[in-house]
């Protein structure tokens, strides 16, 4: 089972991090009832290896939860191999936490698994999986059983766990620190244990190690670096086959794109751990499961760059084919499946637009543009920045998979939240197709009054957008007589303005411009208007028709339509605190109306000028005491038109603090959540009765 310390209340249990009980300290106090066998530390994993290149395959946790059957876990084996997934390489069918019994151990001292979601026994159920041409994979926890903070417990236990897990014809067993971190134990030291017990199996069965300590700071509370995930780098390469790099990605059922960057970057802190046998994992895959397409096709993207383990979180029976087509795309896997098993790492500055690089085996290399921004924009780097020494250079798009060449300059225009993902070699020959780049469509007047060019628009129905798109030839050959064309939803419309051009030459660019008039019916929402020549498509240009302002005097803003909204984990919930379906209730006081979020958050609202003043409250929810005295510090501040109005300063649990605040004339709201400075860890924040006085 899979558990983060500011678990939502709904969830099953709750870890309540550094507070160990009676049972915890005794637990910990006590020495292993059993010793593993006793063999001379590896200096490697071992070989030959279990993993050459990063293990693919598919896990309980994030489709299925806690309480998953065998019918539903063959019905998804029987899936992997009917869709084409399993002969991609996602192989291992992988039980998290909720196989055992609720007496985890029998009275034999040997795990058990529940009896009625598993009638035939975890042994024929790896079987059963086998026959299907799969690999098995199973979970326990390195620390002892303590009920409520985690499902099962090896300590104490280790060789005869080992042994049993083998016995049944696993093939993999992931191992989680739970009940290891509130038994205060060191991780080097007992996944060093249960690696030795593992490789000494009795059956002498060889399983795949995933090493899967998720505690960080301060997501779970105040913890020695020794104790958590950001340390396992320095042990677990000599005794797994991967180690978690970070906390969870997300919940059941929940992944984001904000905690999958953030993952992403504490995974790319130690590249040079990672290695043929021994990978750093950033945790699972989450298509459709918070992001959009375009954001799981990044991480797909960053997880393939990391040389990463590639295992789905997602049920895959349900999802599109969108989500599909990008878990097999072939060109993205060669990427993560290369044998040279280069990580990727950072090529200049960190920021919102980055450049990351990769070494493959053939002697070429991957590069990701990643634009971590809200905007479409264009990322270049150089040929000599990424390690290739050439005149000319090909380009393979590793999503679309078309080559072109260039000279040494790679470009991509990349969407929002997007990455370009690119092999970049040494051409040779006969010049090649030319790299010819489509800008997103850049809005530069609204009815017909210029504005700052943007590809990003908050606009009303009824206007005239006039809209340019930018054609850049990076090739070494001229692109003769391109056609522009453009993409606008249904029920708008879109003519150029004036010819297309002729020519563009190589190093040249030339802007053609369209008017586009959208409908006075056009739905409340974010549309997309994207341009292209031929079969090269640009970023979309983001259009979001507001919806109309508040309108009367005592309004309930939490009742109002938001344009955007964003939440540190979970999502915004409204007239009530996020996380669990509790009232807003702040200092004491219940309030009827309100918007509960987890720091750091922005929700943004439309006012159209129509507004005057708003009022209510914010504070840190009581809903915090049920969890932990840990963390609950946040920043509350309201922004109009990119200007902030209030600010709260730090607000700790316990207290309501009122506001005020003049917005006369203003056209966009931005209530704003930060941190203090402490991190997210039980920062569940309200705005409590936020009230806006409008025409």
């Amino acid at each position: 089972m899979r558990l983060r310390a500011r678990v939502s209340a709904v969830l099953a249990a709750v870890l309540v991090v550094g507070t160990v009980g009676v049972a915890a300290q005794s637990a910990a106090a006590a020495p292993p009832a059993e010793k593993s066998a006793a063999v001379a530390p590896r200096t490697s994993v071992g070989q030959p290896s279990l993993s050459p290149t990063p293990y693919q395959g598919w896990n309980t946790y994030y489709g299925l939860g806690g309480d998953y059957t065998s019918a539903q876990v063959l019905n998804v084996a029987d899936f992997l191999v009917s869709s084409g997934l399993a002969k991609k390489g996602y192989d291992i069918v992988w039980l998290d936490g909720g196989w055992q019994s609720a007496t985890p151990r029998g009275t034999d001292g040997k795990l058990q698994g529940d009896p009625t979601r598993f009638p035939g026994g975890m042994g024929a159920l790896a079987a059963a999986i086998h026959a299907k041409g799969l690999k098995a994979g199973i979970y326990t926890d390195a620390g002892p059983y303590i009920p409520g903070s985690c499902g099962l417990g090896s300590y104490g236990h280790y060789q005869t766990d080992a042994d049993t897990f083998a016995a049944w014809g696993f093939d993999a067993v992931k191992v989680d620190f739970l009940c290891g971190i509130t038994a205060n134990l060191d991780p080097k030291t007992v996944y060093t244990e249960f690696a030795t017990a593992l490789r000494n199996n009795s059956s002498h069965r060889p399983i795949i190690f995933n090493l899967c300590n998720p505690v960080t700071s301060p997501d779970w509370g105040n913890y020695p670096e020794s104790q958590q995930s950001t340390n396992s780098w320095s042990y677990a390469p000599q005794i797994a086959e991967s180690w978690r790099t970070y906390t969870d990605a997300g919940f059941v059922g929940m992944m984001k794109y904000s905690d999958m960057l953030r993952n992403f970057d504490a995974n790319a802190r130690h590249p040079e751990a990672a290695g043929p046998g021994h990978w750093n994992d950033p945790d699972y895959l989450g298509p459709e499961l918070g992001m959009t397409d375009e954001e799981f096709r990044t991480q797909m993207s960053l997880w393939s760059m990391s040389a990463a383990p590639l295992v789905i979180a997602s049920d895959p029976r349900k999802l599109s084919a969108a989500s599909l087509s990008s878990l097999t795309n072939s060109d993205v896997l060669a990427i993560d499946q290369d044998p040279l098993g280069k990580q990727a790492v950072r090529v200049g500055a960190a920021g919102v637009d980055e450049t990351w690089v990769k070494p493959m085996a053939d002697g070429s290399v991957a590069v990701a543009l990643l634009n971590r921004g809200d905007s479409a924009t264009e990322i270049q780097t150089t040929a000599g920045a990424v390690g290739v020494d050439a005149a000319r250079i090909t380009v393979k798009d590793a999503w679309t998979h078309t080559v072109t060449e260039a000279r040494d300059i790679i470009r991509a225009e990349v969407p929002a939240h997007g990455a370009a993902l690119l092999t970049v070699a040494k051409a040779t020959g006969a010049p090649g197709t030319p790299r010819l780049l489509v800008s997103a469509p850049q809005v530069t007047a609204v009815n017909g009054s210029a504005v700052t060019p943007t590809s990003s628009l908050l606009t009303s129905g009824g206007t005239t957008l006039t809209v340019a798109v930018t054609l850049r030839n990076d090739g070494t050959t001229p692109v003769a007589s391109p056609s522009v064309t453009l993409s606008v939803p249904d029920g708008w419309s879109a003519k150029p303005n004036g010819s297309q051009p002729l020519l563009v030459r190589p190093g040249g660019a030339e802007k053609v411009d369209f008017s586009v008039t959208v409908p006075g019916s056009a739905t409340v929402g974010a549309h997309e208007v994207s341009a292209s020549v031929g079969d090269v498509t640009s970023p979309a240009l983001r259009v979001t028709i507001a919806p109309p302002p508040p309108s009367g005097t005592g309004f309930a803003l939490s009742h109002q339509p938001w344009i955007s909204a964003t939440s540190g984990w979970m999502t915004p919930a409204v007239d009530q605190s996020v996380g669990g379906g509790n009232p807003i209730k702040v200092a004491g006081t219940v309030y009827p109306t309100g918007l509960g979020v987890a720091s750091p958050s922005d929700i943004t609202y439309y006012l159209g000028g129509a507004c005057t003043k708003l009022t209510g409250v914010v504070g840190i929810d009581d809903v915090v005491n049920n969890v932990g005295p840990e963390g609950g510090t946040a920043t509350f501040s309201v922004a109009t038109d990119g200007t902030t109005k209030w600010d709260s300063g730090v607000v700790a649990r316990g207290s309501g603090v009122p506001f005020t605040v003049d917005v006369t004339g203003a056209q966009v709201l931005v209530l704003h959540v930060g941190d203090a400075g402490d991190g997210g860890y039980n920062d569940r924040a309200d705005w409590a009765a936020p009230t806006i006085d409008c025409t």
